[in-house]
């Protein structure tokens, strides 16, 4: 196994993520993927869009895990690089392959999804790949379902990652990010409840706390586990934010939709930025919201993701918050 190490693995990473990073096939001329001719690369990973999300907006990152040895993992590895973020723990398995995403993004069209990534160098990630003093000095730790699901050692990796960082009193953050293409409903149940009491701050979607907690209130429920923050992600609906003090509400920013993937994860960098800089919930909430929809207006997970100009100046023109 082989890691290649770059200028910025001197720097302190203020967030560390981690996860599996795929090089994405996105069908182009807003085409489904029946039809269409040409395919876009680009990367895919909740875990890379949110790395590159706050990378932008001016944070130091630092992004461990794996991917082939192989020119999608190259290329993977350059462009997390170009944006900034330390990759100096991202492994480069010369056996296993970089993880692929295809995908479409037509108009008026369900979006047609196909993942390439059981048996991917990800999926052998393991406590051993886990970067401690990368971890010990950072604020924040992200961490995300996902990766849990993706084999034993990866979940493995993902419990000793969030121990670590607790450990050191490093702040951890949580996102279930459900896919029930890699578990069924009774497995992402074990694993999200495992996770969360490991957890500082939560973020999940509306929809997907129904599928994991049932009938109860995800702020109740996540709190129970011990997060100090909920923020439960709501679509159109916008997003809300529980704490001990009670819950405060953001409006969605209305914006012409071109594709929807991605937005979770535009918003978890969005307001994670604003807590970085210590603002409050209202403030938090609404950079969450600017960032979502401006990934929403652009097609490509990560191609929206603002710098922090252009947050700012569309904060400037912002909707207020709805308590």
């Amino acid at each position: 196994m082989s890691v290649q190490v770059d200028s910025l693995a001197t720097q302190t990473a203020e967030v560390v993520t981690f996860g599996e990073a795929m090089t994405l096939m996105l069908a182009t001329e807003d085409l489904p993927l029946l039809v269409a001719n040409q395919l876009s690369l680009g990367i895919a990973g909740a875990e890379s869009n949110l790395a590159t999300g706050l990378a932008r907006l001016g944070h130091q990152v630092g992004y461990f895990g794996r991917v082939g040895k192989d020119v999608f993992g190259e290329r993977i590895r350059r462009a997390l690089l170009s944006e900034g973020i330390d990759v100096s723990h991202l492994v480069s398995d010369p056996e296993l392959p970089t993880g692929l995403l295809i995908r479409d993004s037509p108009h008026g069209r369900p979006i047609t999804v196909i993942y390439r990534r059981t048996g991917s160098a990800a999926s052998a990630t393991s406590v051993e790949d886990v970067p401690t003093q990368m971890i010990e000095r950072a604020r924040v730790l992200h961490a995300t379902g996902i990766t849990a699901a993706l084999s034993p050692s990866a979940y493995d990796a993902t419990v000793h990652a969030m121990r670590t960082a607790r450990e050191a009193g490093v702040t951890v953050t949580f996102d279930p990010n459900v896919r029930l293409r890699l578990a069924d409903v009774g497995r992402w149940r074990q694993i999200v409840d495992a996770l969360a009491r490991h957890a500082d701050i939560v973020f999940t979607g509306a929809d997907e706390s129904k599928i994991i907690s049932g009938t109860a209130d995800p702020g109740q429920w996540y709190a129970e586990r011990g997060a100090a923050i909920v923020v439960v992600k709501d679509g159109i609906r916008g997003a809300t934010e529980y704490d001990r003090q009670g819950q405060i509400h953001q409006a969605a920013r209305t914006v012409t939709a071109v594709d929807p993937v991605g937005a979770g994860d535009g918003f978890n960098a969005g307001w994670l930025s604003a807590w970085l800089r210590g603002l409050p919930a209202a403030e938090r909430l609404s950079e969450g919201a600017a960032v979502a929809s401006l990934v929403v207006a652009t097609r490509g997970d990560a191609t929206g993701l603002p710098d922090a100009d252009t947050r700012d100046a569309i904060l400037a023109d912002s909707h207020d918050i709805d308590r």
